[in-house]
């Protein structure tokens, strides 16, 4: 039966713009992020700015990376992976352009506020609270849209992508609403509804399953669609894709309490957070080697394709930051890492070198897609691309790694008779020279995002907005 008019096509605008503004998102949260590591070198490159100072500009750095830049490039990806998977138009046009545009007004608003010095000093919920009310409006819509998609689908199978989708919706939906509960004393002041220990048990909650969903059930959603797409092959198990969905979504939910390992926090929970966090190995390595192996019968594309070696290069990072954190998630462990640079290692394995790699992949898929191309314009580029990002990400990591492990040890150096061996002062200046090698590493991966922008202007160029026909749904292919 046929549909008349725009139903008859994909809405491919939303997905349009937010990967548009992925790009440029993932540039300007870069540049912060080069910008404060210079500051760590040479601290009097906050100018004695208030609002440049690293204290502001560091939250803006995350926000910027992981909600503009790391949350474009989901709800584009989502809104693409649903419509196409369901083969059906996306519900509700007008709240999908609301998502949009809501969803840059938050930005904006971060970008605003918090070198202003207005924050809740919650670690990536340090938004204040009109703008929480924004980011609920925008996200129940998000919400909507996304599940009404999948409600009045043609196809009888939810496909597993949708799953993770729809899990990181939910789970952020709630996560949002419990952390940010405060009280407003004035219109960009508001104190929390918890306080103490609570507070911090509440905000880990948080901070780990924003990570948890945010950072990785989303991309995970990326990876079951684009890595089978890309390589042309069929998801390697799809028994293993269902267990590693219900075993990473109840297990991550109860691995924040490692974040507040020796603090007032009770020794039991504490507990409960690394034994959870050391099970959910399992399940992230089950997610890891499903997508690797997808690659089955067509590794010879990896010589050839650089977008495939940004999907299959992220998830041998994401192997690496799950394997890594449950370790540092061990209270011995800990003892040497925790508030160590190796911390901020860890984190950038997972976020350059899983997040940024595979969104930059799907960007790359999506892209010339969406302006009726069935490649980027130049190829070569994103070959350099991919080589420049790695050897960021690598001198970023590496460095990290050393100089925390080194920060553990000097802290915790003892004399014979009991004094400390090292000023904390002397840790610092042993740090120096690693600071240089982050900004080095960060710069390249930086340059890499400008290389991108190149590419896409030229493909974008010239070129007509398309939105592909829905193809009649034919059940015996279902």
């Amino acid at each position: 039966m046929g549909v008349q008019g725009t139903a008859a096509t994909f809405n491919y605008k939303v997905v349009r713009q937010f990967s548009i503004m992925a790009v440029v998102w993932g540039i300007v949260g870069m540049l912060v992020g080069v910008i404060i590591a210079a500051q760590l070198l040479w601290p009097e490159l906050n100018f004695d700015l208030p609002w440049f100072s690293y204290g502001r500009l560091r939250p803006l750095h995350t926000n910027a990376v992981i909600f503009a830049f790391g949350g474009s490039a989901l709800f584009a990806t989502s809104y693409y992976v649903v419509q196409r998977t369901c083969q059906v138009r996306l519900f509700a046009g007008p709240l999908a352009a609301f998502t949009f545009w809501g969803w840059q007004v938050v930005i904006v608003l971060a970008a605003i506020t918090l070198p202003l010095g207005y924050t809740t000093g919650k670690e990536y919920a340090e938004l204040e609270w009109p703008i929480d009310v924004l980011i609920t409006l925008v996200w129940v819509s998000y919400a909507v849209v996304f599940f009404g998609t999948i409600v009045q689908r043609k196809t009888p199978h939810i496909y597993v992508a949708n799953w993770f989708y729809g899990a990181f919706i939910l789970t952020v939906a709630v996560l949002h609403l419990v952390n940010s509960a405060e009280i407003p004393v004035t219109m960009w002041k508001s104190y929390s509804a918890y306080a103490g220990v609570q507070d911090a048990m509440v905000q880990w909650w948080y901070g780990h399953n924003a990570v948890g969903f945010f950072l990785t059930a989303g991309f995970l959603g990326i990876m079951y669609y684009f890595v089978p797409k890309q390589a042309g092959r069929p998801v390697y198990s799809y028994r293993l894709s269902v267990v590693h969905f219900w075993a990473l979504i109840f297990t991550y939910m109860w691995a924040g309490p490692h974040h507040l390992h020796y603090t007032a926090l009770p020794d039991w929970t504490q507990s409960l957070g690394m034994v959870f966090s050391l099970i959910l190995l399992a399940p992230s390595w089950g997610g890891m080697i499903n997508g690797i192996m997808t690659l089955s019968g067509a590794w010879h594309k990896l010589r050839d394709d650089p977008i495939l070696k940004f999907l299959i290069v992220s998830l041998s990072f994401y192997g690496m930051s799950t394997f890594e954190g449950p370790m540092m998630s061990i209270k011995t462990v800990n003892a040497l890492s925790h508030y160590t640079d190796w911390t901020v290692g860890h984190v950038h394995s997972g976020a350059l070198g899983w997040v940024a790699f595979i969104s930059i992949g799907s960007l790359y898929y999506l892209l010339p897609r969406m302006f009726g191309k069935t490649e980027m314009w130049s190829i070569r580029l994103i070959t350099l691309h991919f080589w420049v990002a790695t050897i960021g990400v690598v001198l970023y990591i590496a460095s990290m790694w050393i100089a925390g492990v080194m920060q553990g040890l000097m802290w915790r150096a003892v004399n014979a008779d009991g004094t400390l061996t090292y000023a904390f002062v002397e840790s610092v200046k042993a740090t120096y020279p690693f600071y240089a090698i982050r900004l080095l590493g960060g710069t390249l991966f930086f340059s890499g995002m400008l290389i991108m922008a190149w590419n896409v202007v030229k493909t974008v160029a010239g070129s007509k907005a398309v939105d592909a026909p829905i193809p009649a749904f034919n059940p015996a292919h279902a």
